[in-house]
């Protein structure tokens, strides 16, 4: 989950409680697996560090392989 830039962090910090603790409930748990999906409760600091590494390996992987846009 994601909230547009400039979100006032205290609305950061109860999203990412609320969404957290659905994460730790084990039907969504289930649900997640089910669906392939592995939950990850994180912070909004581990979840920005998470966005731009998977950002950058992506990105390598593109390049690899001299991937464009048609």
């Amino acid at each position: 989950m994601s909230a547009p830039k400039g979100t006032p962090v205290p609305i950061i910090a109860r999203l990412n409680e609320v969404i957290n603790a659905g994460l730790s409930e084990p039907a969504i748990k289930q649900r997640f697996a089910e669906l392939g999906g592995i939950p990850m409760p994180m912070s909004p600091a581990e979840f920005g560090k998470f966005v731009v590494e998977d950002t950058d390996r992506w990105a390598k992987v593109v390049r690899s392989i001299n991937l464009t846009v048609q």
